[in-house]
């Protein structure tokens, strides 16, 4: 089968180029995935710093982070989204950046890749757990979610291809630990949640 990967380059001008219709989309839909952010907030240190990789707009993650007191690094490919965290959050940090070619030379209490890993081809998700690493304190916890198995998918956004991948869950585990992380909880579907594949690890101490 041949592979669409070729649509994953494309991911970020689509996102730029629909940056306020995605925004005001994301906005106004029901925030299902709203127990997910919690409980990774509650993970963490009051006061905690968060690296939040593809932030989109902020609006609803990061500013539900901000009320939990939380301080965030906000990274995303586009310049749009990246306007309106800093129009919104004018406190916290955003960086216009591509999360696969990421190396700030600083540590978080955590690293967050919500709805926004899972548009990375296979080999570029692969290449992602260094990059988690370099950026997540020891004892840092890491969040992203995924598809329930190995494969690519191809969804649609305002009339332009939008593209999904996934590794399964045997390479993930594979990744997570040779990257010095102890997974913490995965769940497939969780309805209730949002329905949403979850990874939650910790970097090991020493």
């Amino acid at each position: 089968m041949a592979s669409n990967g070729h649509l994953a380059d494309e991911i970020v001008a689509l996102y730029e180029r629909h940056a306020h219709a995605w925004d005001a989309d994301r906005r106004a839909l029901p925030w299902v995935d709203r127990p997910w952010i919690d409980l990774f907030a509650g993970l963490l240190p009051g006061g905690g710093a968060v690296l939040d990789l593809g932030c989109g707009g902020g609006d609803p993650v990061a500013t539900a982070l901000v009320a939990h007191g939380l301080k965030i690094t906000g990274v995303d490919a586009s310049p749009t989204l990246i306007s309106l965290c800093r129009e919104r959050m004018p406190a916290e940090r955003w960086i216009v950046g591509d999360m696969r070619r990421l190396s700030l030379g600083e540590r978080y209490d955590a690293v967050l890749a919500w709805d926004s890993f899972f548009h990375l081809k296979p080999d570029d998700q692969t290449a992602m757990f260094p990059v988690f690493a370099a950026h997540a304190e020891p004892g840092g916890v890491l969040m992203f979610n995924a598809g329930p198995a190995r494969g690519e998918a191809v969804g649609a956004y305002r009339g332009d291809h939008l593209y999904h991948a996934s590794l399964d869950a045997a390479e993930y585990e594979r990744l997570l630990d040779g990257a010095g992380f102890d997974l913490l909880e995965h769940v497939v579907g969780d309805v209730a949640k949002g329905g949403r594949v979850v990874w939650i690890a910790r970097r090991r101490c020493g």
